[in-house]
């Protein structure tokens, strides 16, 4: 090979080498997007079963205040 073509074809190998390491690194910045995606995924289904679980405890305590205070038709 000539040395312009050893030369040309290094230079195209730069900057290959180059485009990789970008992609590499915007890799790494959505690997660690996603992970911080996951957590706060995780976070808000905490709460909503938190917030299920509460609900379902006022609904128990508001079904037994009506029955004592005979608010509840309990035909139905």
């Amino acid at each position: 090979m000539n040395e312009k073509v050893e030369n040309l074809l290094l230079e195209q190998l730069r900057a290959i080498r180059s485009d990789i390491a970008r992609l590499a690194d915007r890799m790494d910045t959505l690997s660690t997007e996603m992970r911080a995606i996951r957590h706060q995924h995780a976070a808000v289904t905490t709460l909503q079963e938190h917030d299920h679980d509460d609900v379902a405890s006022k609904k128990v305590r508001l079904d037994r205040i009506e029955r004592r205070l005979e608010l509840v038709d309990e035909t139905g």
